[in-house]
């Protein structure tokens, strides 16, 4: 099978990847252009793609100066399937940001609370607009282990 340029976020299947327990591998461009990739929580809302962290972090602080961002996901479930996304971070909202957490905490970990809450440490969303999506359709499940 081969691949799928320009697919979108609304086709079911890459929808998926978001709705799934998938990290998300957010690459962000550091001040002397060198990349950094960091393994992430991720939700899709609309058209498009939110991650949540908090103000100074590595990846805040580069998308700040630099909005462009590349991810990766792999399914969980055959990790030869996988979506790239290239795109450009639109917005940095701390509305709602602590409730977006408890969310993201309740996908990946199946509790109601985030358990890293701090009163030093402000959360953030970011709101990726998705520009180039490409899709790799599962392939090899023969392959893969059964548990």
């Amino acid at each position: 099978m081969t691949g799928q340029s320009n697919a979108k976020l609304t086709d079911p299947r890459i929808r998926e990847f978001f709705e799934g327990k998938n990290f998300a591998f957010l690459s962000s461009l550091m001040k002397d252009g060198s990349p950094h990739v960091t393994p992430t929580w991720v939700d899709v809302e609309d058209d498009n793609i939110l991650i949540n962290t908090a103000l100074g972090r590595i990846k805040q602080t580069n998308i700040s100066r630099d909005p462009r961002v590349s991810l990766s996901l792999v399914d969980k479930n055959n990790p030869y399937s996988m979506v790239t996304i290239q795109g450009t971070v639109i917005e940095q909202t701390t509305i709602g940001a602590d409730e977006h957490i408890d969310k993201l905490a309740k996908k990946y970990l199946n509790i109601d609370r985030y358990p890293s809450h701090s009163p030093s440490i402000k959360r953030v969303i970011c709101k990726i607009k998705p520009e180039k999506i490409y899709y790799l359709p599962p392939r090899y499940t023969e392959f893969i282990e059964k548990s």
